[in-house]
C-alpha cells in the first residue's frame, strides 16, 4: 500500500507575493539538490495560467539502494495551474522514470489564509509506491523519509527566496544563513592556518634531519 504524507505550511507573505516567488525559488542555498529547471511550455486557459516544467534532481541513495538506483540523478515534472480570480496555484508533480521502484506524486494548493490578510497557506499532499517484489516496504519508507526532509529544505528554501524578494517584511532568515555562512568562512579559514602551521612543521622537520644526515 502506498505511504500518504500530507502537511501544511504558512508563509507570512500574501498569495501575490508566493505566486511571484514561486517561479523565482531556484536557485537557493538549500536547493542544492536540485540541478535544473526548464520550462516546456506554459498558456492561458479560460483566464487560468497552465504551466509544466522539468527539473532535475540529484538522487543520492543509500548502499542497499544501489542495487535499485542505478542514475545519479532524476527528472521531475511540474505542472501547475494559477487562478488569478479564485487566487488559488496548484501544482503537481511527479518524477519520470524508476516508476516502478519508486513513483511519488505530490500536490501543492496555495490559497490565501482566511481572515488573515497578508497570510498563505501552503497545504501539501503526496504518494510515495513502489512494485519492486519483496523490497516495496522498505523503499517506500526510505521513499517518504527523504520526501518530508525534501520538503524541510522546499519551505526554507521558499522562505528564503521570499525574504530575498520582500526584505521589508523580514531579513531574519537571510541574516541566519548569512551568519552560518561567516562561522562556516571562518572555520574553512582556521582549518587552512592550522594545516599551513603543520605543513611548515614538517618541512622545518625534514630540513633539520637533511642537515643532521
Amino acid at each position: 500500500m502506498a505511504k500518504y504524507y500530507e502537511n501544511s505550511t504558512i508563509f507570512n507573505y500574501s498569495w501575490e507575493q508566493v505566486t511571484q516567488c514561486f517561479w523565482n525559488r531556484y536557485p537557493n542555498p538549500f536547493s542544492s539538490h536540485v540541478l535544473s529547471e526548464d520550462t516546456v511550455c506554459r498558456e492561458l486557459r479560460n483566464g487560468k495560467l497552465h504551466s509544466k516544467r522539468l527539473l532535475t534532481k540529484t538522487n543520492r541513495v543509500p548502499k542497499w539502494g544501489e542495487r535499485f538506483f542505478k542514475a545519479k540523478s532524476v527528472q521531475i515534472v511540474e505542472e501547475s495551474v494559477i487562478d488569478p480570480e479564485e487566487r488559488v496555484l496548484v501544482t503537481y508533480t511527479r518524477n519520470i522514470g524508476f516508476n516502478k521502484i519508486m513513483n511519488v506524486v505530490e500536490k501543492v494548493t496555495y490559497r490565501s489564509v482566511p481572515d488573515q490578510p497578508g497570510k498563505t497557506i501552503a497545504t501539501r499532499s503526496a504518494w510515495i509506491d513502489s512494485s519492486v517484489f519483496g523490497f516495496a516496504t522498505a523503499i517506500r519508507a526510505f521513499g517518504l523519509d527523504r520526501f518530508k526532509k525534501n520538503c524541510m529544505k522546499t519551505v526554507n528554501g521558499f522562505n528564503y527566496m521570499l525574504h530575498h524578494m520582500f526584505p521589508a517584511h523580514s531579513p531574519s532568515l537571510v541574516s541566519a544563513y548569512n551568519q552560518h555562512l561567516t562561522k562556516a568562512q571562518k572555520i574553512k579559514e582556521a582549518a587552512k592556518h592550522a594545516s599551513d602551521h603543520v605543513k611548515a612543521q614538517a618541512e622545518q622537520l625534514v630540513q633539520n634531519l637533511s642537515v643532521k644526515g
